[in-house]
C-alpha cells in the first residue's frame, strides 16, 4: 500500500495539504503516516525500501519566507530516486486557542516557531508583556497538548485543529497579514511529464570568487528563464560558504532549461537537482 509521510499531526496545516495532493493524483489505497519533524518526514524517504511513497511538508510562507528545515535536509534525498513531484499553496488562517477565560489570563503561547513569528503583532498587542512564547514541531501538535486545567496556555494553529482536539477557540483570525499563505510540496519518486504550468527547483555552491552567482543569473537570463526563487543557507562545511536554492520556471525537459543547466554545472560545485513538479 502506498505510505503518505507528512508533517503531523492529524489537522496539521500539513495534513491540508495532504489531502488536496491525494484528491488531485488519485491516491485512494494509502496509509497516512504522521511525523514529528520535517527531518523525520525526509528520513522515512531516505530509508524506505517500498519505493511507492511520497511525502509532503512545507517549503515556503509568504511572511516568514523559505522553511529552512525543508532545505537544510532536502539534500539528504541526493543520492535516492525522490523529487518534488507538485506544489500547492494553501492560506493560513491562526486562531488562539485555549482555556482561558480571558486574554489576560494566558502567561504562555505554545505554536510553531513559524506560527507564533505570524502573530506576533497580535501577540504583543493583545497578551502580557511577560508571556513566554514556547515552540512546538507544529501549529496541531501545539492545539493536541493544551487541556482544561491549565487555562494559563494558549496555542495558536487552525480553528480545523481547535475543533478536531476540542480545544475553545479564543480569538479567531489572529494573523498578522491577512494573505499569509504557505507552499507546500510533495516528494516521490515517479517523474513528471511537461504539463505547461511547471517549476524547476536546484541548488548549487559556487566559488567564493568575484562574480561567480552573477555568471549563473546571466546564464538563466541567456535562456530567457524566470527564476520565481532564490536563497542561500550555510554550507556547514566552512565559514562564509553558502549553497543557493532556486526555483525557475518550466520543466527540465525543455530546450532551454536543458542547455541552461548543463551550463551551469561547469560552472559550480556540489550541484542537487530537487525536481521538476506540477503547480496545482
Amino acid at each position: 500500500m502506498t505510505k503518505i509521510f507528512y508533517l503531523g499531526p492529524q489537522a496539521s496545516y500539513c495534513d491540508c495539504a495532504r489531502e488536496k495532493f491525494v484528491r488531485t493524483f488519485f491516491l485512494d489505497e494509502h496509509e497516512d503516516i504522521p511525523e514529528r519533524s520535517i527531518l523525520s518526514v525526509i528520513n522515512q524517504l531516505v530509508n524506505i525500501e517500498n519505493k511507492d511513497a511520497y511525502a509532503v511538508i512545507p517549503i515556503e510562507n509568504s511572511v516568514e519566507g523559505i522553511v529552512r528545515e525543508t532545505v537544510d535536509n532536502l539534500c539528504l534525498l541526493k543520492n535516492t530516486n525522490m523529487k518534488i513531484l507538485a506544489e500547492t499553496s494553501l492560506p493560513v488562517n491562526h486562531c488562539l486557542a485555549g482555556y482561558a477565560k480571558d486574554l489576560s489570563d494566558i502567561d504562555t503561547v505554545i505554536s510553531h516557531p513559524q506560527a507564533i513569528a505570524q502573530c506576533y503583532g497580535f501577540i504583543t498587542k493583545n497578551l502580557r508583556d511577560d508571556v513566554i512564547l514556547k515552540n512546538e514541531l507544529s501549529t496541531s501538535l501545539a492545539v493536541k497538548g493544551i487541556l482544561p486545567e491549565q487555562p494559563n496556555l494558549a496555542a495558536i494553529g487552525s480553528e480545523y485543529a481547535a475543533r478536531l482536539y476540542n480545544v475553545p477557540i479564543i480569538r479567531s483570525e489572529i494573523n498578522d497579514m491577512e494573505s499569509n499563505t504557505t507552499r507546500f510540496v510533495l516528494i516521490g519518486a515517479k517523474r513528471n511529464k511537461i504539463t505547461g504550468c511547471d517549476k524547476t527547483g536546484f541548488s548549487f555552491s559556487t566559488p567564493n570568487t568575484p562574480g561567480a552567482l552573477c555568471k549563473i543569473l546571466k546564464i538563466l537570463d541567456e535562456h530567457n528563464i524566470n527564476m520565481t526563487y532564490i536563497d542561500s543557507r550555510p554550507s556547514k562545511k566552512s565559514l562564509g560558504e553558502y549553497v543557493f536554492y532556486v526555483d525557475i520556471d518550466g520543466h527540465v525537459l525543455t530546450d532551454n532549461i536543458t542547455k541552461a543547466l548543463f551550463e551551469i554545472l561547469q560552472n559550480v560545485s556540489d550541484f542537487q537537482y530537487f525536481g521538476s513538479y506540477t503547480k496545482i
